[in-house]
C-alpha cells in the first residue's frame, strides 16, 4: 500500500500518554492507559483491538464527548496540529468539532436526527461552522451528498433517515463529516453492521475521498481485513494499553506479540475452513423442509391514498436441512432473510409449507405449536434485547423447560447447570443478570437456552455478526461441537461470507426474496455461478495487504434474474438462470 502523501511532515493529530479513567474519583479505574500515537496528513491509521481494549473511549478523548462526569481524562496531551485539544473550553472545541476534526459512528440512526431530513441535517451543520448564506450552505450540502455518491442528491435532500437504507445512511454520515474538509476524520466501526457489498463501497469511497482532500482518517475497527485494506500503519489495542504498532504490512507479515499473533489467527478467512462433506438427504433424514413460502406485508398508506401496495418480501423459497447439517442463507439486507427465520419460528405470518420432523406446521393446532417450540428454536443477532434485564441467567435458561414441564424441579435445575458448564459458563454464571455478562458471554447464554429443550433445528439470524473475531471463534466451535454430539440441524443466517466458509455444509445465496443459487459449501465458494454469488465473495475484505479485492460494482439489475427458475448444474449445485 503507498505511503501517505503526507509521510514525513509534522502530524495533524498527535496523541501522547493518553490515560482515561472511570469511576469517578473515588475509584478511578483506567480504561486508556498511557496511550501514544501520531496521525499525519492523508495517512489512515487503524486503531484495532477486541471490545473493551479502549478503541472508542480514546476517540471520545479526542472529540473531547467523554461522557462525565463517571469517565474522565486522567493524563497526557491531545494536539490537533498546533492546538492543545485537553486545554480547551467545551465552547472552543464545539467550533473544532465538525469543522477541523469530524466524526463517522458505527450506527447512523443513532447518530441522525429521525424527525430532521438529511438535507436540513446538513445545512444546519454547515451553518454552524460557516459564515455562508443559507442558499449557499444547501449548495454544499448538495455537493457533499453527490461527493458520497448518492444518487438524486438534490431530491434525496428532503429524504429522512428512516427512508434510506443502511448503507445510504452511512453515506449521509460521511458527507456530514468531509462537508467542511475537516483535517481529520475518526471512523469508529463504520462498516461493522453494513453488508460485504455495502462495505466495501463504503471503503472505496472513504479511500477516494482521502484521496482528493487529503483527510488523516483515524479508522477504529476490528475487521482485520478492513485493517489490511485500508491502513497505513496499525495500533493494536489490549485492556486499555497499546500492544503493538507497526506499518500495516509489516505488521501482517510478522507480529511482535502472542496477542496480536492470536488476533489474526483468530480471524475467518475465505479458502481456510475446514473441509466439510454436504450432508446428503438420502444418508440422513430431514430435519426442516420448506417449500414455496411465501411472506406478504401490508403496504403503508396515507390518509388521502388509503392502503399501499404490499410488501412481498419471501417470494417462494424452498430449502430443506438434514439431521445434523448446517445450512447457511446469506445476501444483503433486505433480501428477505431474517423474514424467512421470522416465519420458520412463527414471528411472521406465511404461506407455503414448513415441515419439522415430518409434521407440517400450517394449520397447527396448540398442541402442535408447543411441540413446534420445542422442536425449534432461535438464536437472535442480540442476545441483550432477547434476554429479559429482570431474570437470571439461571431462570432464563430455565423458563422454557418450566413452560413444557419437563422434569421435576430439581433435574431441571441439573439441567440448566449442565448446560452452563456446556456452553463454557462459569459455576457462578446462572445467579447474574444479563447485563453482568460480555457479549460474547450473552451469545453463549442464548445459545444455552436455545438447547434447554434439545431441538431439532436451531435457527441463527446473525448470531455471531457483533461479536470480536477471537470470542466469534469459540461461539463457532461450541456450534460445531454441539452439533456434532447432538444432531442438531442449523439453519445459519449471515451476511459475513468468511463465516459462512467455516461453518457451512450448504449454502443458499438469497436476493430480492428470492434463492439465486444453492450448492455444496466447497462448490460454491470454489465455483461461483450466479454473477451475484460472485460479487458478493469478491467484496469480501482480505486480512492480508497482499491480497487485495477488485473495486466491482455489483450487477445493477438482478430482480429479473432472481425470478427465473432454478436450474441444476452440476450434482447438488442449483443456480438461477442468468437471461
Amino acid at each position: 500500500m503507498p505511503g501517505p502523501d503526507g509521510a514525513g511532515t509534522a502530524p495533524v493529530l498527535s496523541v501522547s500518554n493518553l490515560t482515561v479513567t472511570v469511576g469517578g474519583t473515588a475509584h478511578p479505574r483506567a480504561v486508556v492507559s498511557g496511550l501514544s500515537f501520531d496521525l499525519r496528513r492523508g495517512e489512515t491509521l487503524c486503531l484495532a483491538g477486541e471490545s473493551g481494549s479502549g478503541k472508542s473511549i480514546t476517540s471520545l478523548a479526542i472529540m473531547g464527548l467523554l461522557p462525565k462526569p463517571a469517565t474522565r481524562l486522567a493524563s497526557g496531551t491531545i494536539r490537533l496540529g498546533d492546538t492543545e485539544l485537553t486545554a480547551l473550553p467545551e465552547r472552543a472545541l464545539r467550533k473544532i468539532r465538525g469543522d477541523r476534526i469530524a466524526m463517522i459512528f458505527q450506527e447512523p440512526m443513532t447518530s441522525l436526527n429521525p424527525v430532521l431530513s438529511v438535507g436540513r441535517q446538513l445545512t444546519e451543520t454547515i451553518l454552524n461552522h460557516r459564515d455562508v448564506s443559507a442558499r449557499e450552505a444547501e449548495r454544499m450540502a448538495v455537493e457533499a451528498l453527490d461527493a458520497v455518491r448518492i444518487p438524486r442528491a438534490g431530491e434525496r435532500m428532503k429524504s429522512f433517515p428512516h427512508e434510506m437504507s443502511g448503507g445510504q445512511r452511512q453515506r449521509v454520515m460521511i458527507a456530514m463529516a468531509l462537508a467542511l474538509r475537516p483535517d481529520v476524520l475518526i471512523a469508529d466501526e463504520p462498516t461493522t453492521a453494513l453488508d460485504v457489498t455495502v462495505q466495501a463501497q463504503v471503503l472505496d469511497l472513504l479511500r477516494d475521498l482521502q484521496k482528493d482532500f487529503g483527510t488523516a482518517v483515524l479508522l477504529i475497527t476490528h475487521d482485520m481485513g478492513v485493517v489490511a485494506e485500508m491502513g497505513n500503519r496499525v495500533v493494536v489495542m489490549r485492556h486499555g494499553r497499546k500492544v503493538e504498532e507497526g506499518e500495516t504490512k509489516a505488521f501482517f507479515q510478522a507480529q511482535q506479540t502472542p496477542y496480536a499473533h492470536e488476533l489474526l489467527a483468530a480471524v475467518p478467512r475465505i479458502g481456510s475452513g475446514p473441509g466439510r462433506q454436504a450432508v446428503r438427504a438420502f444418508e440422513k433424514p430431514l430435519a426442516l423442509e420448506v417449500n414455496g413460502l411465501e411472506v406478504r406485508y401490508p403496504g403503508k398508506g396515507g390518509v388521502l391514498w388509503g392502503k399501499g401496495m404490499p410488501v412481498h418480501a419471501v417470494k417462494g423459497v424452498s430449502f430443506n436441512i438434514a439431521s445434523g447439517e448446517t445450512l447457511s442463507l446469506v445476501g444483503e439486507s433486505g433480501c428477505g432473510k431474517s423474514t424467512t427465520a421470522r416465519a420458520l419460528v412463527g414471528l411472521a405470518p406465511y404461506s407455503g409449507d414448513v415441515v419439522l420432523g415430518g409434521r407440517n406446521l400450517g394449520g397447527r393446532d396448540a398442541a402442535g405449536t408447543k411441540q413446534a417450540k420445542r422442536d425449534l428454536a432461535m438464536v437472535f443477532q442480540d442476545p441483550y434485547a432477547s434476554l429479559d434485564p429482570r431474570m437470571t441467567a439461571g431462570d432464563l435458561v430455565r423458563e422454557p423447560l418450566d413452560i413444557h414441564g419437563i422434569g421435576t424441579k430439581s433435574e431441571r435445575r441439573e439441567r440448566v447447570v449442565e448446560l452452563f458448564e456446556r456452553v463454557g459458563l462459569s459455576p457462578d454464571a446462572p445467579g447474574r443478570y444479563p447485563h453482568e455478562f460480555s457479549g460474547g458471554q450473552r451469545q453463549r447464554l442464548a445459545i444455552a437456552r436455545a438447547l434447554a429443550l434439545r431441538p431439532k433445528v436451531i435457527v441463527a439470524d446473525e448470531s455471531v455478526s457483533a461479536l470480536d473475531v477471537s470470542v466469534q471463534a469459540r461461539v463457532l466451535d461450541l456450534l460445531r461441537t454441539l452439533q456434532s454430539e447432538f444432531g442438531i440441524a442449523y439453519l445459519f443466517i449471515s451476511h459475513d461470507m468468511a463465516v459462512v466458509e467455516n461453518i457451512s455444509d450448504r449454502v443458499a445465496v438469497m436476493f430480492d426474496g428470492r434463492i439465486l443459487e444453492t450448492a455444496s459449501r466447497d462448490q460454491l465458494f470454489s465455483n461461483p455461478r450466479h454473477p451475484y454469488t460472485q460479487r458478493l465473495i469478491e467484496a469480501v475484505p482480505v486480512p492480508d495487504p497482499t491480497r487485495q479485492r477488485e473495486r466491482r460494482t455489483l450487477v445493477p439489475v438482478l430482480a429479473a434474474q432472481g425470478a427465473a427458475p432454478l436450474v441444476e448444474v452440476e450434482p447438488g449445485h442449483w443456480v438461477a438462470t442468468v437471461h
